[in-house]
């Protein structure tokens, strides 16, 4: 797992900086709540999640709820006493980990939790992700009922062997069956997928592709794998055990994802997101890229608060213990200066297709999009409209190009 962010020690009762609130009016405000429970590790995940024999009294999912409800109290509170103005929840997100080995009641529980201490919008994104092995539709009424409005599907591979050396559990052939329950119950389905496993071919990349649009899901996404160090995979791929991924073969996947989807009728909007229209796309990770406000609940959940970052402890056991003792679990901080936020902006907005206006960059920043766009890295209508939106080598390259910008700042 990753190491927590180098920053200073946040206060025990939670106290925001001041700075946190300023202009909080104009921005978004959205939450996230993450579950840190699995019934296996996969080999290629450094995500801050547990298995059943990993976790000491006190920090079982039995324990989950209330803990969760203890750390609502704390953050509410520290929001008031840093003067933040009443916002409406836009977005809420349940991530992990996987969220539904909850009982479905007890992920509504911690939902309606949410809403009795931030109000949610009459129109509020409430996405949860999901194991395909963890739902019925029983399970889906439930969640449906309580106000969740989208399921996030952790497909990643239609091929078994795919799946396999991923340590993914699931049945790929039960995907269209459950992309149904959840169209039945009235949400919408996201599917994730993942390219560039170790021996995975571009056919087995294609095979996964079309079964996932031939379920019709509202969204996909498409992220190349990344190894990790400290992973088991990492360490398989070090022994010679697996073939180390290449960059060109993750080009030649991407490609391919985008030719197929495009075709399908999914539209790019963030280098590896897709939907069906504007109203389909993944509004809680719209706000992470634009910079709005989140607040992220649950063991090692991040936050941003008008640039403020804050961390919170890692295991649930040392989780737990800080609310016990009446305290946040907040347990650092950073307070990011003007360069850096204007340099996470471009970052994070470089990626999105219709987001950054080409004049709200530095000078410098202007003259290398002139050049992307010279060279067909840019969109020419968009640029002709002042909008830098990448093109298909622009995305496969957006890396290089943020970095370029960046530099000139």
């Amino acid at each position: 797992m990753p190491a927590q962010p180098a920053g200073e020690p946040a206060p025990l009762d939670g106290s925001l900086p001041a700075s946190a609130a300023v202009g909080a009016a104009d921005r978004g405000l959205s939450l996230y709540v993450h579950v840190p429970y699995c019934r296996v590790r996969c080999g290629y995940c450094d995500f801050n999640t547990y298995t059943a024999d990993e976790l000491g009294p006190g920090a079982s999912r039995s324990d989950y709820r209330p803990m969760l409800a203890a750390e609502l109290d704390v953050a509410a509170d520290s929001m008031r006493r840093a003067g933040f103005p009443a916002r409406e929840v836009s977005t809420v997100f349940f991530g992990g980990g996987t969220p539904t080995l909850l009982d479905a009641e007890v992920l509504a529980g911690v939902l309606d939790d949410l809403r009795a201490r931030f109000p949610l919008a009459a129109d509020a994104e409430v996405t949860t992700e999901a194991n395909p092995d963890t739902l019925n539709p029983q399970y889906l009424a439930v969640l449906a009922k309580s106000g969740f409005t989208r399921v996030s599907l952790g497909m990643q591979s239609a091929v078994p062997e795919v799946l396999a050396t991923l340590d993914r559990t699931h049945d790929a052939s039960r995907i269209p069956q459950v992309v149904a329950w959840v169209k039945d119950a009235g949400l919408q389905v996201s599917l994730d997928l993942i390219y560039g496993t170790p021996g995975e071919s571009l056919d087995d990349w294609r095979t996964s592709l079309e079964q996932a649009i031939a379920c019709a899901p509202d969204h996909i996404s498409a992220y190349s794998l990344i190894i990790e160090d400290g992973t088991r995979m990492a360490a398989q791929i070090r022994r010679g055990q697996l073939p180390m991924p290449s960059d060109d073969d993750a080009a030649d996947k991407y490609e391919l994802a985008d030719a197929l989807l495009s075709r399908a009728g999914y539209q790019w909007y963030e280098v590896s997101n897709y939907s069906t229209g504007p109203e389909t796309r993944c509004r809680h990770n719209l706000a992470y890229w634009r910079g709005d406000d989140w607040w992220g609940f649950g063991p090692g959940a991040h936050s941003h608060l008008g640039g403020v970052r804050m961390w919170n402890a890692k295991h649930p056991r040392a989780w737990a213990d800080r609310l016990n003792a009446g305290h946040s679990p907040v347990i650092g901080r950073e307070v990011l200066d003007a360069p850096v936020r204007e340099l996470e902006r471009i970052m994070l907005t470089a990626r999105l297709r219709d987001e950054l206006q080409i004049a709200s960059l530095p000078a410098a920043a202007q003259l290398e999009a002139a050049e992307f766009a010279r060279v067909g890295m840019l969109d020419p209508a968009g640029y002709e409209r002042g909008i830098f939106s990448p093109t298909l080598r622009g995305r496969l390259l957006c890396d290089l190009m943020v970095r370029r910008m960046t530099d000139a700042l």
